[in-house]
């Protein structure tokens, strides 16, 4: 039988380089649907892969043929209609193709259209170059779960190296003793019957040559059996396992008042993604909590937390006050690292601001790891700012930014979550 070895580079992955060339001949096409996956995927779905489709005219590439040339004249089999040297007239109006789909800004696919999967490296990197990532951070965050090796009892096939020695003989000996007890137990009994002959006046020599040939066909039935076959090695079998950390849960709290529109919030979701894919490296298991606020608070999915449309006035103590109710029912123990993520335009009643404050400072900061606000707003800080400068003094694991375009989004980002000089 003959084996085939393909020596040649990328063999396996031929089609890597084509890949790479493809995704950045249609760049710009990619990221607008990773844009609109974006907007209709969950903030706990991000790290996924995602369905993309182009249309097929949009990656034909320019190629040269050779024309057949000179005058030629030919008559199809099975024509009944035409005869060598007559003329067709060109049809009417344009062409009548039979594409089936919809057509417009449909985001069902059609028949004429190039539908590939990205993959979730891809697709993490289109979504974090939109926010201008360096690319150390891109790596950071791209970066999947690490593992620990651990031990999981014995296998039956390994490396030299990992054979585990008394594990082996001790199956050797098993096998040993089964496989050769009856023929020990057999020359036991010749044995002792041939000494009781031999003690006797009367000798039976024809029954003695036999116990003799017996004795010897046991001894080397027995001395055949290998002290240690391929059957009976064993080797440490090691797994990986997910390196053990403790549990996180992630509050997102959201103005979403008539003066928080739809760019703002798309803005806040962008932030919260960040916050929820860095959680993710440290923490094994993490919960999304979603409180959304005007003159009331309410706990809500992350559907309707981003999409619900309100007006009215703002009152950001309904969701704090919520937001503690909640932690101290649902996680209050020790085993909780609780973060909390607050984004708001920073309009707010006046003497309201003041209440925000004195909640934060003396209900919600001693309970958390880390709270973070940010402002998006393109104008001055409001009074809700003004309050909240005033909690760093006592607790510096609060800390606050504003955001003014998207583009401040990992920014603002990176100077939260920086790495504390200790």
């Amino acid at each position: 039988m003959a084996h085939l070895i393909d020596r040649r580079l990328q063999g396996k992955n031929k089609s890597a380089g084509n890949r790479e060339r493809f995704l950045r001949r249609h760049k710009g096409q990619i990221k607008e649907a990773v844009a609109r996956a974006i907007k209709g995927r969950s903030i706990t779905d991000m790290e996924k892969g995602e369905k993309v489709s182009i249309p097929v005219k949009d990656i034909n590439e320019p190629n040269f043929g050779h024309a057949r040339g000179g005058i030629w004249e030919t008559v199809s089999p099975g024509n009944e209609e035409y005869q060598a040297g007559d003329q067709l007239q060109r049809p009417k109006g344009g062409g009548s193709g039979q594409g089936k789909g919809k057509a417009g800004n449909s985001e069902e696919t059609s028949e004429d259209d190039f539908v590939f999967e990205l993959s979730q490296e891809e697709f993490m990197q289109y979504f974090f170059e939109d926010l201008e990532l360096p690319n150390l951070v891109k790596t950071q965050l791209q970066a999947v779960t690490e593992f620990k090796q651990q031990r999981a009892g014995y296998t039956i096939s390994g490396t030299p190296s990992n054979i585990h020695v008394l594990r082996s003989l001790r199956g050797a000996l098993g096998r040993r003793i089964a496989v050769g007890g009856n023929a020990r137990g057999r020359l036991q009994e010749a044995e002792d019957e041939l000494e009781q002959l031999q003690r006797t006046a009367f000798e039976d020599d024809h029954r003695m040559l036999a116990l003799k040939n017996e004795i010897a066909a046991l001894r080397s039935r027995l001395a055949a059996i290998p002290f240690l076959d391929p059957i009976d090695l064993r080797y440490s079998n090691r797994i990986k396992v997910p390196k053990p950390t403790s549990q996180a849960v992630m509050f997102c709290v959201m103005d979403v008042s008539g003066s928080m529109d739809q760019q703002k919030k798309d803005a806040a979701k962008r932030f919260f993604i960040l916050l929820y894919l860095f959680l993710q490296r440290a923490y094994e298991k993490i919960e999304v909590v979603f409180i959304r606020h005007h003159t009331q608070a309410a706990e809500v999915d992350e559907n309707e937390f981003f999409n619900s449309r309100e007006s009215g006035g703002t009152v950001v103590s309904s969701a704090l006050n919520l937001l503690a109710k909640v932690m101290h029912e649902r996680y209050a123990s020790s085993d909780w690292n609780v973060y909390v993520a607050q984004a708001s335009d920073g309009d707010n009643w006046d003497t309201d601001s003041a209440t925000c404050r004195e909640l934060l400072v003396n209900t919600i900061m001693p309970a958390v790891q880390y709270y973070a606000y940010v402002e998006i707003t393109e104008g001055e800080p409001q009074n809700l700012w003004e309050e909240y400068t005033k909690i760093p003094d006592e607790h510096p694991h609060f800390a606050m930014q504003k955001i003014a375009s998207p583009a401040d989004i990992y920014p603002v980002f990176r100077e939260l979550f920086r790495k504390q000089e200790t």
